[in-house]
């Protein structure tokens, strides 16, 4: 099909997996434009590479070229709402419309692909991954689902490899479209229940993702998971943790502002991985990143040349400001396990010091889902400043704020905040470590907070 195709418009281009996309295309020589609600860093970034970005909706902006359908393939994310104004012209005149994991699906197919799912730790291990294998003698292409700090894109493009690395998102099940060679499980705690339903689906579904693994791949999934794999014909199984399982760490040594360890594999040991991003919920990531290079047939001194100079994902576990009296750390954390390993990799880096943390909510229903584990992860804080909940895609639910996570805080310190008061906050009150953490726009307030903190100094 993409052989008489000439232009892809993207509906969403300015999400981190659809501008990925875009990209993609736009390196292929096709005529790429698109549509997004807001006007942000990366949108414009993509519009300083040729492609032509508008955000408001209407088909008046979708360039005459893109309104033939013999030529035009559409590509769309599940968040646009289904009244969209241009995906409903879209709808009307017959063109080919596809999902965002449809496209991502196709390319997995056609390429030997090596795919990351789980309900955190993805981006960074799929990151982690990708950054190791193009330095090494494989290289790769890689569809990231964050801004990797080395590539300085949520791209790679490799003219010599056929491996892919995808991060797969289970998200409205997108995942069930890919076609791995290898397939690593991270994690598989309870989300999106607004999809699923009940926490059985979701689980089910990761059974049908790695179901997927084409015959004699490999599965590499964290030990313990509660899934059970049912793999086609030659498919290895491997597990991984910290602690435990086919690849696991030993003689872990953190001091003077880094993490070193051994990783125990079934041939062997890989000794003296140094973390460049040393905190402490990276061993894991790390780990299950040795694994698929070891796998790949990486040398031991390629792999460990890579993870010590990986400079992780922006918006994870993210260093503003790292000085001895003051820390400022941003991370994209919008589960309550994924805030909890955050804030405990604080504890473990910054012992002596008092935590503050912003936290901003994200999505109604993930708040009322789980709101009383947002509350015992946040008490892991001396200090809470919680922000009202950002709404993404959803209508507000009648009950569903803040507060309600904030009744069950136990922490000493806690008080319900706009983003004006955060401001004047952070310039009247002490601040020793403040991790500003959320998968909403708080990002947006980082330069502001910055200056403040370091003004204060």
């Amino acid at each position: 099909m993409l052989d008489k195709i000439k232009n892809i418009y993207f509906l969403g281009i300015g999400g981190i997996g659809m501008s990925a996309i875009a990209r993609y295309f736009n390196a292929k020589g096709y005529s790429v434009a698109g549509y997004d609600k807001t006007e942000t860093e990366l949108a414009d970034k993509l519009r300083s590479e040729g492609i032509q970005v508008h955000f408001e909706d209407n088909t008046v902006f979708i360039p005459e070229d893109f309104k033939n359908p013999n030529y035009t393939l559409v590509v769309y994310t599940p968040a646009i709402p289904d009244d969209l104004t241009e995906y409903l012209f879209f709808k009307k005149n017959n063109f080919t419309i596809m999902k965002r994991s449809q496209i991502l699906g196709a390319i997995t197919k056609s390429q030997e692909a090596i795919c990351i799912a789980g309900t955190h730790g993805k981006t960074t291990t799929t990151t982690m991954i990708a950054h190791t294998l193009h330095n090494s003698f494989l290289d790769c292409n890689a569809f990231l689902g964050g801004l990797s700090k080395n590539f300085e894109s949520n791209l790679h493009l490799s003219n010599k490899s056929n491996l892919v690395v995808v991060e797969a998102d289970e998200f409205d099940r997108s995942f069930l479209t890919l076609a791995p060679q290898i397939a690593v499980v991270t994690a598989t705690d309870a989300d999106h229940l607004d999809i699923y339903g009940t926490y059985e689906e979701y689980l089910k579904s990761f059974e049908q993702f790695v179901a997927l693994i084409k015959p004699g791949g490999a599965l590499i999934m964290k030990d313990g998971l509660p899934i059970k794999p049912v793999v086609q014909e030659g498919v290895k199984i491997y597990t991984y943790s910290v602690e435990k399982g086919d690849f696991h760490a030993e003689n872990i040594k953190i001091a003077n502002g880094k993490i070193i360890f051994d990783v125990v594999y079934p041939l062997g040991v890989l000794k003296g991985v140094d973390l460049g991003v040393p905190v402490y919920i990276n061993i894991e990531n790390a780990i299950a990143t040795c694994a698929v290079s070891l796998l790949k047939g990486l040398s031991h001194e390629e792999i460990r040349k890579a993870i010590a100079s990986f400079q992780g994902v922006a918006r994870r576990f993210d260093f503003h400001i790292k000085q001895d009296n003051l820390v400022l750390v941003d991370d994209y954390a919008h589960h309550p396990n994924e805030v909890k390993a955050s804030i405990e990799s604080l504890r473990r880096l910054y012992s002596d010091k008092k935590l503050t943390g912003v936290f901003q909510p994200h999505l109604y229903t993930r708040t009322r889902d789980f709101a009383d584990e947002f509350a015992a992860s946040l008490s892991l804080l001396d200090e809470v400043l919680l922000l009202d909940i950002y709404p993404a895609r959803e209508e507000p639910i009648e009950g569903v704020t803040s507060q309600i996570i904030l009744d069950k805080v136990t922490a000493k310190e806690k008080r319900l905040i706009s983003k004006d008061e955060l401001l004047d906050y952070v310039r009247t009150h002490p601040i020793e470590v403040l991790a500003t953490i959320g998968a909403g726009d708080i990002n947006l307030m980082l330069p502001q907070i910055k200056n403040i903190l370091l003004s204060k100094v």
